[in-house]
């Protein structure tokens, strides 16, 4: 099968130099060349000129790549071997189609009015017997397509998006609207709350938009390609509503802002007019963290309240540090905690998107399980990532592998401290 994609023309800068390999998720679970990024760009070129069949095999080798990018990241050449393989799962989606519980979960991200309603039967479903031995907090329970007995979030009883009104007034002359994302909308919603609390100390007034939808990541890395699209589309044309009355539009996660922020124009390249309307959009978008520390002095107002008791270390999500250099904001939001630092807090968890969590979660276990290590061998009493698919990866580890380490979102901890010190 040939392709229609010229992956020749990016693989000829690669001067197979192995920068690449050592930083490479997957190489450390299977220590195969395979499945290395020169070894994912080899195979794209074979596939390319007709000599690689594009069967389950090269699937299976094609979807274990966790697209943390820590290649690029190291890469003399700059090779984008995460975008490479990000077209090779669209190739693998025209030809084997999409996974039937994928395009449910895709088809809700694109109905705000069935996902709110599948969310509040998730509440109770959590409700009715699972959350019991586990305090409320969190329920472990199979779904057929996660057999493992997994640890998964509580979904909330209301989300982030139906908790408060639109239009938020802190006294402020300045106005930033707020990208929620799914994961803290339905579950998380602690992250939001908490952005909010902070935007009301500062005096800067929030907006909510109700009708927002999910960034496209999770049906992009799959490879489908034309869900991602409607969902740009879509969020474009709604936030072209409101764009130009607002300074920013705050993103308290990770993905959806490198999703938006990055991949947005990549996802509409060819349509020119797509592209200069998304540029116009993520010019004023921003993770959360770096704009608060850019643009307010809730940094110096942090480190007023000095030093508490706790310790917490803090992971890198690969979609913030490798793919926005967004490291420095995060940690200080947790200027009134002290700081340890893991071995390597940018290493990936291991969540790794939709396919790696469910059809290759074995993937993900191996790598968590390193990660928790890491993260116990700290001594932290805390551990918190700028994302919530860090979270859910990173809870699930911790709780299989026995560490007993608390997990919060920056964003969190900078509220309770300062909470903490008006209280005081």
């Amino acid at each position: 099968m040939k392709t229609t994609f010229d992956y020749a023309k990016y693989a000829d800068n690669c001067v197979k130099c192995a920068k690449c390999i050592p930083t490479c998720t997957i190489y450390q679970v299977n220590r195969d060349e395979t499945t290395t990024p020169r070894g994912f760009i080899h195979l794209l070129t074979a596939l390319q000129d007709g000599t690689l069949e594009l069967d389950k095999n090269a699937k299976a080798i094609f979807e274990s790549c966790f697209l943390c990018t820590s290649c690029v990241s190291v890469c003399p050449s700059k090779v984008p071997t995460e975008q490479l393989i990000e077209n090779a799962r669209a190739e693998i989606a025209k030809k084997f189609g999409i996974a039937w519980f994928k395009r449910v979960a895709f088809y809700l991200l694109k109905h705000r009015t069935l996902l709110d309603i599948s969310a509040k039967l998730g509440f109770v479903f959590k409700s009715c017997g699972f959350a019991a031995a586990t305090g409320g907090m969190r329920a472990r329970f199979s779904i057929p397509m996660m057999k493992k007995g997994r640890l998964l979030p509580s979904l909330a009883a209301k989300s982030f998006l139906a908790t408060y009104p639109e239009k938020m007034d802190f006294g402020g002359e300045k106005t930033v609207a707020i990208f929620i994302g799914c994961m803290a909308n339905y579950a998380y919603t602690g992250v939001g709350d908490s952005l909010l609390y902070l935007l009301r100390t500062l005096k800067i007034n929030a907006l909510i938009p109700k009708d927002q939808l999910c960034c496209g990541a999770p049906s992009y890395f799959t490879g489908d390609l034309e869900n991602t699209k409607w969902l740009i589309k879509y969020n474009i044309e709604y936030f072209e509503l409101f764009i130009d009355t607002v300074e920013a539009v705050l993103i308290p996660e990770a993905t959806c802002s490198s999703m938006i922020i990055h991949d947005w124009a990549r996802v509409l390249e060819g349509e020119e007019e797509w592209v200069a309307r998304s540029k116009r959009i993520t010019a004023k978008c921003f993770i959360a963290s770096k704009w608060l520390c850019d643009q307010t002095d809730i940094a110096a107002r942090l480190a007023a309240n000095g030093k508490r008791s706790v310790s917490v270390t803090y992971h890198d999500p690969c979609h913030a540090a490798k793919t926005q250099g967004v490291s420095k904001e995060p940690r200080a939001l947790l200027g009134n905690y002290t700081i340890v630092e893991m071995s390597d807090p940018t290493s990936c968890c291991g969540f790794g998107g939709i396919t790696i969590q469910t059809e290759r979660f074995s993937l993900a276990q191996a790598v968590g399980k390193n990660k928790a290590a890491m993260i116990a061998e700290t001594g932290a009493e805390m551990i918190s990532a700028e994302c919530s698919a860090c979270r859910v990866q990173i809870g699930e580890a911790l709780n299989r592998y026995g560490a007993t380490q608390r997990f919060a979102h920056p964003l969190e901890l900078a509220a309770r401290a300062l909470k903490e010190a008006a209280d005081a």
